[in-house]
This record gives C-alpha cells, sequence and structure tokens, in this order.
C-alpha cells in the first residue's frame, strides 16, 4: 500500500495542482479535437455519398430517357440497331434496380412495360410519341425526388396493367405488333423487298382507336 499512499500524496500535493491541471486540459482538448474531426469527416462522407448517389440516380435515369427516345422510333431502327438498344435497356434497367432508392425494383418494373409499350406504338405508327416520352421522364425524374409518392403509384399501374393484360383486344394488339416486327426483320435482312413489305405493312397494319386502344397503353387518359 505503500505506492498508493506515495501516489496520492503526489496528486494532492500543491506544487503538482498546476501540472495536473494542465495535463487535465490537455486530455480535454484531445477529446474534443477528436470529437469534432470526427464529426467533420462524416460529413463531408455523407456528402461524398449523397454526390455519388445522386450521380448514379442522375445516370440510370438519363439511360432510360435515352432509352425511351430510341423506343419511340423503334421501327425506323435496322434490326442491329435494336439489338444494340436492347442492351442498352439492360444496362439501364440493372443501374435502376441498384440504385438506393426505395421502390427501385418497382420503378424498373413500371419503365420496362413504358419501354415495351413506346416501342409498340412505334410499329403500329399509332401515335406522336414525343409527348409520352416527356410524360416517362418527368414521371422517373418525379420518382427521384419523391420515391414513396411515385412507387405507389408505379405499383397502382403494374397491378392494372396485370389485370388488364389478359383482355381479348390487348392480345389482338400483341399478335399485330409480332407480325409487323417480323416484317420489319425480314425487310432489313432481305427475305422480302422493302417496296413489298412497304405496301404490306400500309395494307396490312391497322393503326389502334380510342376506342380499340388497349389499356396498357403508355398514352394514359388518367394523366
Amino acid at each position: 500500500m505503500q505506492w498508493w499512499n506515495d501516489l496520492t500524496d503526489w496528486l494532492f500535493a500543491p506544487a503538482n495542482r498546476e501540472l495536473l491541471l494542465t495535463a487535465a486540459v490537455l486530455f480535454v482538448s484531445i477529446i474534443v479535437a477528436g470529437l469534432v474531426a470526427a464529426w467533420i469527416s462524416r460529413g463531408t462522407v455523407k456528402r461524398l455519398i449523397s454526390q455519388r448517389d445522386r450521380e448514379l440516380k442522375a445516370s440510370a435515369i438519363a439511360a432510360l430517357v435515352d432509352a425511351a427516345t430510341e423506343a419511340s422510333v423503334w421501327n425506323s431502327l435496322t434490326p442491329q440497331e435494336q439489338i444494340l438498344s436492347d442492351r442498352a435497356v439492360g444496362q439501364a434497367d440493372i443501374l435502376v434496380r441498384l440504385l438506393p432508392i426505395r421502390g427501385a425494383g418497382v420503378t424498373a418494373n413500371w419503365a420496362a412495360h413504358q419501354l415495351h409499350e413506346l416501342k409498340r406504338a412505334s410499329a403500329t405508327f399509332g401515335y406522336q410519341l414525343e409527348p409520352a416520352v416527356a410524360e416517362f421522364r418527368d414521371n422517373l425524374v418525379e420518382w427521384q425526388q419523391k420515391p414513396g409518392r411515385m412507387r405507389r403509384v408505379f405499383q397502382a399501374d403494374l397491378q392494372r396493367w396485370a389485370a388488364q393484360s389478359a383482355a381479348p383486344e390487348t392480345s389482338l394488339v400483341a399478335e399485330q405488333d409480332d407480325w409487323v416486327a417480323q416484317q420489319h426483320h425480314d425487310k432489313y435482312n432481305g427475305i422480302i423487298p422493302a417496296d413489298d413489305a412497304d405496301r404490306s405493312e400500309a395494307v396490312t397494319v391497322v393503326t389502334p382507336t380510342a376506342e380499340s386502344l388497349p389499356a396498357t397503353s403508355i398514352i394514359d387518359a388518367r394523366r
């Protein structure tokens, strides 16, 4: 116990009070400086992560909008260009699904359906598609800003389209689209002459009217 007595005597000695006070101040200063540095570093890292997330979101949305632009003129693309466009769509779909945003998977499914509808509309020459592409873009931008609200909207759209996909007119339009796509493929691969293909498409393809248009169209009257 002698060493304990010596330690207490040294700590409470009047001559050592200034030294102990200085050591305590230095210790507290080091702790405070460490906490401040950790707080600043955390804020910097969070800002970097947030900036990186915004860049990823913008890149994914831009890729989908670019894919929508190509889908709107799908029937005018060559089969090789269509393959490249499909690859770009697949990459954009993966980017969206990996985004750290609530409802990214639902949004990717919604975008895939809308891109398919743009291709279908292009094949049947039924629309002026610029408003549809603009609406597609605006919905994705709003989803980035309000992911919770738009996730509910997209989920409701997907459920409605799933319920309507079995309608007879939907099957008829799908068969017509397949025929048009095959004619387009044969035309560019030289299976049928281009003039014959153009005349065949002009005679056979029926542009959907407002009454015959399936409910799954990207041009949604509800908006």
